[in-house]
């Protein structure tokens, strides 16, 4: 577990493909226990550990996934995340090349949990949501381009289905139309980028971490 930023109140780690956030039916450790032991060990804290979960990103996805150490920081970090305060930037390494160097994205999204995949649909069914992004051109390769994604809103698996939408989807993502598999199993999605107020000492956080090594050839 990479930790890029601690203080007594949240914790903020960079997560790896293949590790999910919090429990689900796989019974595989979540990130929150990989936490509650680390914090239990390296401050010798007796009985339970407190580690909330503000957010999540998908399992296949790499990068930056805040926590909280405390009740008071849980609370006011649900909040900001609920009014758009928490903002994350995400690097997708997409197939072929966007007609469009940088452009808005906006469709209806509804999700199936039955087979755990988000769709395009339209406005008149009652269960789609409204959904946008924001995206622009990092870098061009022969085969893949690098984009840079800001959610304007934050629905199941937006990044992934809309972009595929457009006809590129994300290198490795087979589930949304991705040609082959990397061999990590993940696909080339990242939590790249978060910049927040602290919830407590309100100052302003910012971090960054290194992009994914395929998406670093092309830089």
């Amino acid at each position: 577990m990479e930790v890029v930023y601690e203080d007594n109140h949240i914790i903020i780690v960079n997560k790896e493909v293949g590790e999910i956030v919090q429990g689900d039916k796989t019974g595989d450790t979540p990130l929150s226990e990989t936490i509650k032991s680390y914090l239990k060990e390296k401050y010798n804290k007796p009985g339970n550990v407190f580690c909330g979960v503000v957010h999540r990103i998908d399992r296949p996805v790499a990068g930056l996934v805040i926590f909280a150490k405390t009740s008071k920081a849980l609370e006011r970090l649900n909040r900001m995340l609920r009014d758009g305060e928490i903002h994350k930037t995400y690097w997708a390494l997409v197939e072929g090349k966007p007609e469009k160097s940088e452009a808005t994205l906006e469709n209806y999204l509804v999700s199936d949990g039955r087979i755990n995949k988000t769709f395009i649909s339209d406005d008149k069914n009652p269960a789609a949501k409204k959904s946008i992004l924001n995206y622009k051109t990092i870098a061009t390769g022969d085969r893949y381009t690098l984009l840079e994604i800001n959610l304007l809103t934050g629905r199941k698996h937006q990044i992934r289905a809309q972009l595929s939408a457009t006809g590129h989807p994300i290198k490795g993502d087979l589930k949304y139309g991705a040609r082959r598999s990397n061999r990590d199993g993940g696909i080339s999605l990242q939590a790249h980028k978060i910049e927040f107020t602290h919830p407590v000492s309100k100052l302003p956080i910012s971090i960054e971490i290194p992009p994914l090594p395929d998406a670093a050839k092309l830089l």
